[in-house]
């Protein structure tokens, strides 16, 4: 099976280089910045699970050809008109797409230009970044990649790619309940994401606050809510033990999104809070923690346009 990754991120080179050092075959769509990088430092992560520093296969999008059975998209949502072009090339009659963005909305945009029989379920937990020099940082204990089929005629594929991926350094799922899987993330994601870029800290930073645990706690419950009315809901136990997590106290954790506003980068506000708050207001549920959230997320949106971040 060849597989092609769209970029090598913090998301992708890490998946993608694990799979390449497991022995896959294993192409990166990479731009010509980061193809330099590669070529004169090799992949390197650095991981508590081990790290790994080699040469991979690289290609740019004025060479690609449609000759691989997977693409795994790993880019930001605010670029999926961009990734779904670049892609476009490698597209041949059978070649499956792999999306691990955040959030939910994304399927929609993939499906219309795919087709849903192409289009897997997906999604990522881990934490890395990128870091200067382009070496990939691993930096939680977990890193974990689930995928599966939302049409039963894409459970074979799915299982052909669960053995490839039976090697590789991270814990891969062929997940039966994949969307399920999906929501939970995207209910989790817009919690951890909305609350520390809201507040400008950890989850322990907030926690230590008077109200801080309890704002945390009434962000979940209108975000499950959410999930609730889509038929992908929770049960008591999976919330509370959600909420436990999210409210621990000196946690360091903290969201990718509030590094991206640290770094007064581009951010998902509208594909994570915006498509919850939407959906909240659809299903005609009360939001005001995700309102307070995405006004203050659209407020960095406009500053940052105003003086060209």
């Amino acid at each position: 099976m060849r597989i092609l990754v769209l970029g090598a991120g913090a998301l992708g080179g890490y998946f993608g280089g694990r799979l390449a050092e497991a022995g896959a075959d294993v192409t990166f769509l990479v731009r010509p910045r980061r193809n330099e990088e590669i070529a004169k430092n090799g992949l390197a992560i650095q991981s508590p699970a081990g790290n790994f520093n080699g040469p991979v296969r690289t290609v740019s999008a004025d060479a690609l050809g449609a000759d691989y059975d997977a693409a795994l998209f790993t880019c930001k949502a605010y670029d999926l008109a961009g990734a779904i072009e670049a892609i476009r090339p490698a597209m041949g009659p059978d070649t499956r797409v792999l999306p691990v963005l955040n959030g939910i909305r994304h399927l929609e945009t993939l499906d219309a230009a795919f087709g849903k029989a192409r289009v897997l379920g997906g999604t990522a937990q881990i934490g890395a970044t990128l870091m200067p020099g382009g070496a990939i940082r691993h930096m939680s204990s977990f890193h974990l990649l689930a995928f599966g089929e939302r049409v039963p005629a894409q459970a074979n594929f799915c299982g052909h790619l669960a053995r490839l991926m039976e090697p590789a350094k991270f814990d891969a799922r062929h997940s039966p309940h994949i969307m399920q899987d999906m929501w939970n993330k995207f209910v989790m994601i817009a919690v951890v994401a909305g609350m520390t870029t809201l507040m400008r800290g950890s989850i322990g930073d907030i926690v230590a606050a008077r109200d801080g645990a309890a704002l945390i706690g009434a962000a979940l419950r209108e975000s499950a809510a959410v999930a609730a009315a889509a038929g992908y809901g929770q049960d008591a136990q999976a919330l509370a033990g959600l909420e436990a997590w999210l409210t621990e106290k000196g946690s360091t954790f903290s969201s990718s999104m509030l590094r991206d506003i640290e770094k007064k980068g581009a951010i998902e506000a509208d594909h994570i809070v915006g498509d919850m708050l939407a959906r909240a207001e659809a299903a005609k549920h009360p939001a005001p923690m995700l309102r307070t959230i995405y006004a203050a997320l659209q407020t960095y949106q406009a500053r940052r346009q105003r003086e060209g971040w």
